[in-house]
């Protein structure tokens, strides 16, 4: 395969449909996320509840449509080697904007926009959450008042990442110039009321409970959006939104309803219908590869701590995903929206590593076995395994949610019985999934020893995902606790993938290095695949237009949504 095949194989633009209402026509559109976003920048996040609230209002050059190919937003058309628009020699791709293109108060979007976003996220103590999104690239310049030339420093033959996806939008250089570095968290007006271009802007911000949009009276679709104003609802749980969509009808979305089969099945009479999206999501156990303990201090969960006393050990990782029986999880929580799950990236087939196979397949005896030759015995006979005076003793957190509750409640029960002890503990989702720097209880601090939830890549190249565990992306009190780096995993080896992977030209070698990458994170044992998950959400029946999305914003094309007669 040519150098740039990758790229006519991936850049295929799909054009969007066309609402069937006039511009504003449908009046108010209620969405709830139970997840409730504390920030409308997904710099600071990079988590669902936020990348998607702000996807109405904040957009990227490049989206990956529901197919996950890619679709230009604030461009014209994506750029390849055959319409000359990425370099033959693979250094550089040029972005041009849409002709007179302006963010909501109606001033230019010019290229230095798209230049600052790029010096703002890169920006070593802004912790920006889509660092991974920029590997490689060495400068960003504008070519005249349109066209903007990001150069790379070496050849990369997926050049689809900076400023691609909605957790890499465009910021307004006059907005946030004051809001770089150290100083991104503390900008409590930009981050909540963000000057985009999308179809919507926030008109009402609360945290952690509703955003209230109106329409952005200089969106470049006239016609378009259809409804007038959109509330996004937080907070909840998936049992309450699930009814509030699915039976009462008391709002048009609900997001994730990550629910037991049995429940949902009880709920397919009324007013809404469940929408699925497969792709490549992943429920997670992230074990700590740093000491969370509080004595630490400032230290906690952090590399001046040290390691964890026992966590990393990668036989008593192995152990305790050995303990799990993957399939009793994914029949009876998931039913049909989820299977036992043994990559990190399990789709698409091309990066989907088998080295894992098997996982499914509970081994309570091996898993007793690795523990004894890692030392840790039951010296005391009280059931709970030690080793030089400590307990195997384990604090193990995720979101408020029905189904991860009964999953911590079975995976508990199995780690017991190879004498492990488990403390239970759950957080509200807008907290765990918040960026709050000042909050313990966020997944990037992880002050715990195990967590739990969903992760997966954007679009169907899994470069920027995999990128996500660099050294440099673990989070820290120097980058106010943003990174995605959330086991605090450090490997030179693994580094060394990145790069490579970066400068891979072909399909068959990118495949390799992302199942070779996938591999050796696995063989860490920081992070355990549990089940490999469906997207499920509700509608209205009556709500046309929906496309949902698992490799981007599952709202990605609200603009086209409209309410059927």
């Amino acid at each position: 395969m040519k150098p740039h095949a990758l790229m006519a194989a991936t850049a295929l633009a799909l054009l969007p449909m066309t609402a069937s209402a006039e511009r504003g026509s449908d009046g108010a559109l209620k969405i709830l996320y139970w997840q409730a976003a504390s920030t409308m920048n997904p710099y600071l996040s990079g988590i669902a509840k936020e990348v998607e609230a702000a996807s109405l209002v904040l957009e990227p050059l490049a989206r990956f449509s529901e197919t996950g190919a890619l679709v230009p937003i604030l461009v014209d058309e994506i750029p390849t080697v055959e319409n000359g628009g990425v370099a033959e020699d693979l250094m550089s791709i040029t972005w041009t904007l849409r002709e007179g293109l302006t963010w909501a108060d109606g001033t230019a979007v010019t290229p230095q926009d798209v230049i600052f976003t790029w010096k703002y996220c890169t920006d070593e103590h802004s912790g920006c959450a889509a660092l991974s999104q920029f590997d490689g690239v060495a400068d960003v310049v504008a070519v005249d008042d349109r066209t903007i030339e990001v150069r790379f420093s070496e050849p990369k033959p997926y050049p689809y990442t900076a400023f691609v996806s909605s957790e890499a939008p465009i910021l307004q250089e006059a907005q946030f110039k004051d809001c770089t570095g150290e100083l991104v968290a503390t900008c409590t007006e930009e981050n909540t009321y963000p000057v985009g271009t999308g179809p919507y802007m926030v008109t009402d911000f609360r945290a952690n409970d509703v955003i209230t949009y109106a329409m952005n009276p200089n969106y470049r679709e006239a016609d378009k959006p259809a409804f007038a104003s959109v509330t996004i609802k937080g907070g909840g749980d998936p049992a309450s939104a699930a009814r509030a969509v699915l039976q009462t009808g008391e709002v048009d979305y609900a997001w994730n309803l990550q629910l037991s089969p049995d429940i949902l099945a009880q709920m397919t009479d009324g007013p809404g219908e469940v929408i699925a999206s497969d792709g490549s999501a992943v429920e997670f156990i992230f074990m700590n590869q740093t000491d969370p303990d509080p004595a630490l201090g400032e230290a906690r969960a952090t590399f001046a701590g040290g390691k964890h006393p026992f966590l990393s050990d990668p036989r008593v990782g192995k152990a305790l995903s050995l303990a799990i029986d993957r399939s009793i999880v994914a029949e009876a929580l998931y039913g049909d929206a989820g299977v036992p799950g043994c990559a990190v990236v399990p789709a698409p087939e091309l990066y989907a590593s088998d080295a894992n196979a098997g996982c499914e397949v509970q081994d309570l005896e091996a898993a007793a076995a690795l523990l004894d030759e890692a030392g840790w015995t039951d010296s005391d006979g009280d059931g709970i395994r030690d080793k030089d005076g400590e307990k195997l003793s384990i604090l193990f957190q995720t979101s408020t949610n029905g189904v991860r509750q009964d999953s911590q409640a079975l995976i508990k029960q199995w780690w017991g019985e190879i004498g492990v002890e488990t403390e239970l503990r759950n957080i509200d989702a807008s907290v765990f999934f918040g960026g709050d720097p000042g909050s313990p209880d966020t997944r990037q601090k992880f002050y715990a020893d195990v967590q739990m939830y969903t992760d997966n890549s954007k679009g169907q190249d899994p470069e920027a995902f995999l990128g996500n565990w660099s050294c440099a992306n673990v989070p820290s009190p120097e980058t106010q606790w943003q990174g995605n780096n959330i086991q605090r995993f450090c490997s030179e080896d693994y580094d060394a993938l990145i790069a490579e992977f970066r400068t891979a030209a072909t399909l068959d070698e990118r495949g390799r290095i992302a199942r070779e990458m996938n591999d050796m994170l696995i063989d860490s044992y920081s992070i355990v695949p549990l089940i490999h998950r469906n997207n499920i959400s509700g509608k209205a029946r009556s709500l046309e237009g929906v496309r949902m999305n698992s490799w981007d914003s599952q709202i990605w094309n609200i603009a086209d949504w409209y309410r059927a007669e």
